[in-house]
C-alpha cells in the first residue's frame, strides 16, 4: 500500500498526505525546493506511524516526472493513490507573463497530470485513484491568476481523457475543486492583499465559515474509498458554497 502526493509536503498536498496515509504505508511526498518544510511533514507523517519518503524533483518536464515515479517504483509495486497538487504560483498580469516562464508554469500546473500519469501507469491496477487539484480560477478569469487559471482548465480535460482510458483497467481519475485555503500558492498568487481577500470569501461563505485543509483532505479520502467507486472522471467542488454567488 502507498501512495504519493506531488507538492505533499505543505498546504493541502500535505493536509492529503496526512489523511491517506495509515501505519506501516509508504508516503512519497514530493517536494521542489524547500527541504526545510519537507523534513518537517516527513516527521509528522512518520510520528503518525506511516513510512514517509521524500523525493526532491521538478514535475514540470517529462523527464523529471519520469524520474520521480522510478524512484518511486524503486520502493513499490503499487501506487493506491497518486495525487497531483504541487503548483507553480506565477503571477501577474497575463500580457507581462514571460512565456517561459508560462510555459513552465502551464507545465507543472497542467500537463503534469499527464506526464505523471503515463509514468506511473505500470504502478497502477485496480482500485487505484489519481486525484488532480484544480481551482476556480480554471473556470473564472481572476486577476493575474491566468498563469494558473488557465493550466487548471487543461488539467481539469485531461482527467476526463486519461478517465475515459484507465476504467476499463479499474482506475479512476477525479478532480478536486478547492476553495480559498491560507497556502503559499493563494498568498504568492494574491500577494499582499491575499489575507484581506480570504477574510472576505470566509465571511461570505453561505456555509457560514471558511473553508479548511481538512474538508479538501476528507472529500479526497472518499473519492478514494471504494464507496465512491462509479465516481469517473469527475471535477468535485469543496468550498462550502462559495462559487454558487
Amino acid at each position: 500500500m502507498s501512495l504519493l502526493v506531488t507538492g505533499g509536503t505543505k498546504g493541502i498536498g500535505l493536509a492529503i498526505a496526512t489523511r491517506l496515509a495509515t501505519p506501516g504505508r509508504k508516503a512519497f511526498l514530493n517536494f521542489h525546493s524547500d527541504a526545510a518544510a519537507a523534513e518537517r511533514a516527513a516527521e509528522e507523517l512518520a510520528a503518525a506511524g506511516s513510512e514517509p519518503v521524500l523525493v526532491r524533483e521538478d514535475v514540470s518536464t517529462p523527464g523529471g516526472c519520469r524520474r520521480l515515479l522510478d524512484t518511486v517504483a524503486e520502493q513499490t509495486d503499487r501506487l493506491d493513490q497518486l495525487v497531483h497538487c504541487a503548483v507553480d504560483p506565477l503571477s501577474g498580469p497575463s500580457l507581462d507573463l514571460d512565456p517561459d516562464r508560462f510555459a513552465a508554469a502551464v507545465s507543472t500546473n497542467g500537463s503534469a497530470l499527464l506526464y505523471l500519469t503515463q509514468a506511473a501507469s505500470p504502478l497502477l491496477t485496480r482500485g487505484s485513484t489519481v486525484f488532480y487539484l484544480t481551482s476556480r480560477g480554471s473556470r473564472a478569469a481572476l486577476p493575474h491568476y491566468a498563469a494558473v487559471g488557465a493550466p487548471k482548465a487543461l488539467g481539469e480535460s485531461l482527467v476526463r481523457y486519461l478517465a475515459l482510458e484507465l476504467a476499463p483497467r479499474g482506475v479512476r481519475v477525479n478532480a478536486v475543486l478547492a476553495g480559498p485555503l491560507p497556502t503559499d500558492a493563494f498568498r504568492a498568487v494574491f500577494a499582499e492583499g491575499a489575507d484581506d481577500r480570504l477574510r472576505e470569501l470566509n465571511a461570505a461563505n453561505p456555509s457560514g465559515r471558511g473553508l479548511e485543509l481538512k474538508d479538501v483532505a476528507e472529500t479526497v479520502a472518499f473519492l478514494a474509498s471504494p464507496e465512491a467507486a462509479m465516481i469517473q472522471g469527475q471535477v468535485i467542488t469543496v468550498d462550502g458554497g462559495n462559487s454558487l454567488r
